[in-house]
């Protein structure tokens, strides 16, 4: 699935390319599952962290087999959305044996991403509260899991529909919020038991962002991982300091040239999934042919959990 413009889904088209030629420290893979991510939406608008140029094959993570058919998953720059993927060894990472391909996509970036938000960027303390922003999500829903396992006293999850928050529920959060309700503050104190917050874990941006923000506790901590409405947000360095409040960035590519930060974090999912410790939350599986839609309901907010392609549809 290639695009030759950037815009919305309708720019994705099919294509028929040559099988990639894999380089110097590269490995050609056969790819079973593609995952999808909210990034992707804005790389086909052109409109992330960073620049892309076209024509251009979305897709960062796969899992599938490499040429002397080893199972492994994949992180790469881009090229994904295909039947054939070449990636760098060193982001090529095999997959454990009572582990299925959709489970250890599920757990590369989503699982990557939850990991790093609470043990590198918000540096989470023994009893702390947590808010978890779209908590029925693909990274939502592992952050929801990761949570008391990793230390913390409450858990709180945002989710748009009575589904989503009975699943965030089921997944240990000990409270859930309807992110639109009017006074987002005043109902993200209320499920902590009438106290201020500790850690948000953020991707929406715009108004949810703000009323987060000003939820937090003094020396509590907002990390920002996305922003999904597209509306960024100002900060003024006096409210910061009257509260002493954080904001925190998150990027998951600055992890990506430090072996370190990928391999043991992921190995650590890994145990913990296959310990029963740790559910991915499946999606929606989709014809490579139907990635259009996968879009469109990614950005409509009408999926939970990882969202796959499969390329051989």
């Amino acid at each position: 699935m290639q695009i030759d413009e950037f815009g919305g889904p309708e720019v994705l088209q099919v294509v028929d390319l040559p099988k990639p030629d894999p380089g110097d420290g590269e490995l050609l893979i056969e790819v079973s599952r593609v995952g999808v991510n909210f990034a992707d939406t804005h790389q086909r608008e052109n409109s992330y962290l960073a620049r892309y140029e076209v024509p251009l094959v979305l897709g960062g993570e796969v899992a599938g087999r490499t040429e002397d058919g080893q199972r492994v998953i994949a992180l790469l720059a881009s090229g994904g959305y295909a039947e054939y993927a070449v990636a760098p060894k060193q982001m090529v990472y095999p997959v454990p044996d009572g582990l299925d391909d959709e489970e250890a996509l599920a757990l590369l970036i989503q699982g990557l991403t939850a990991w790093h938000l609470f043990r590198t960027s918000a540096k989470l303390a023994p009893g702390e509260s947590v808010v978890v922003i779209s908590g029925a999500g693909g990274v939502g829903s592992l952050a929801v899991q990761l949570g008391k396992p990793f230390g913390a006293g409450r858990v709180i999850a945002t989710a748009s529909t009575e589904e989503k928050r009975a699943l965030a529920l089921s997944l240990g959060a000990d409270a859930v919020v309807d992110p639109a309700v009017e006074d987002l503050r005043a109902a993200l104190v209320e499920a902590n038991d009438g106290n201020q917050v500790d850690v948000v874990l953020e991707m929406s941006g715009g108004r949810v962002f703000s009323a987060c923000a000003e939820a937090l506790a003094p020396f509590g901590r907002i990390v920002a991982y996305g922003i999904a409405s597209r509306e960024q947000n100002t900060l003024e360095t006096g409210r910061l300091m009257r509260k002493s409040r954080a904001v925190v960035g998150f990027w998951l590519m600055h992890c990506l040239g430090r072996r370190e930060m990928v391999e043991e974090p992921l190995a650590d999912l890994f145990e913990r999934a296959a310990r029963g410790e740790l559910r991915p939350q499946i999606g929606e599986t989709y014809a490579l042919s139907d990635v259009r839609r996968a879009h469109e309901d990614l950005q409509g907010r009408r999926t939970s959990g990882k969202v796959l392609l499969d390329p051989s549809r």
